[in-house]
C-alpha cells in the first residue's frame, strides 16, 4: 500500500491517496503536515479516549466510543493516530480501530481467513474469544467486543485479543497462500505479504499491552 502527495503553491504536501497499513486490504490515510504538532495532538486525543472510557460506567459511553470511526469517518481517526508509532498509545489504539474497521468492512473474507487458521493457532484462537463456529456475525461481533474492552476492561487483554486475533487471520492467510500456489500465483503472493504483516502488527499490539502493564504505554 502507497501514499502519494499533492502540493499547492500556498500550503504544505498533503496526502491525497490512502497507505498501506493492515493487512486484509485494508487502507488508512495518512496524517497532516506537521509531525511535532501531530504527535503531541495524537497522545493528548488517544490519552483522552482511553480515560473517558474507563472512567464511566455507561455502556452507552463505550458503544459511542466503538463506533467513533463509524460516525466521524475513518480518515479522521487515522488523521489523529495513523502516523504515530506502532508501539505507542495512539497507534495501538489506531490499530484496534483500523483492525475492527477492516472486519466490520468484510466479515465475510475475514471468517474465511479465521477459519482457516484457527484450527492450527489453537491458543490465540481461545485468546481471540471467537464465538462458534466463526461466521461473519461473529467475526463482527469480536471485533466489537475487542474494541470495547479498551474502554471498559482491561486495557492490555483488548490488546492481546486484537493480537490473537491478527496471529489466527494471518495464519489463515499463509494457509491458503500455500493452497493457492499453484493455481494462483499472484493471489497466494499477496496473502503471503499481509499475513507477514498482520504477524507484525499482532507484535505490536502485544508489545504495547506489555507496556501498558508496566505503565509505560504513553
Amino acid at each position: 500500500m502507497s501514499e502519494q502527495a499533492g502540493s499547492s503553491a500556498s500550503g504544505p504536501h498533503r496526502p491525497h491517496k490512502p497507505k498501506p497499513f493492515a493487512p486484509m486490504d485494508f487502507e488508512p490515510f495518512a496524517g497532516g503536515a506537521d509531525p511535532a504538532r501531530i504527535s503531541e495532538a495524537a497522545h493528548l486525543a488517544a490519552q483522552a479516549l482511553v480515560r473517558r472510557g474507563r472512567d464511566s460506567d455507561d455502556p452507552t459511553v463505550t458503544r459511542r466510543l466503538v463506533k467513533l470511526a463509524d460516525e466521524q469517518g475513518l480518515e479522521a481517526i487515522a488523521e489523529m493516530w495513523a502516523e504515530s508509532p506502532a508501539r505507542s498509545l495512539p497507534g495501538a489504539l489506531w490499530r484496534l480501530y483500523a483492525l475492527r474497521a477492516a472486519t466490520i468492512q468484510d466479515p465475510e473474507r475475514i471468517s474465511v481467513y479465521f477459519r482457516a487458521g484457527k484450527d492450527t493457532a489453537q491458543v490465540s484462537h481461545v485468546v481471540a474469544g471467537a464465538a462458534e463456529p466463526p461466521g461473519a456475525d461473529e467475526m463482527k461481533l469480536m471485533a466489537d467486543a475487542i474494541l470495547s474492552g479498551a474502554f471498559d476492561g482491561d486495557f492490555d487483554v483488548a490488546l492481546e485479543r486484537s493480537a490473537a486475533f491478527c496471529r489466527v487471520v494471518a495464519l489463515g492467510q499463509a494457509t491458503l497462500a500455500d493452497g493457492a500456489e499453484h493455481s494462483n500465483a499472484n493471489h497466494a503472493s499477496k496473502l503471503t505479504r499481509n499475513s507477514h504483516l498482520l504477524v507484525k502488527t499482532a507484535e505490536d499490539l502485544e508489545h504495547a499491552a506489555n507496556a501498558w502493564r508496566l505503565g509505560e504505554l504513553d
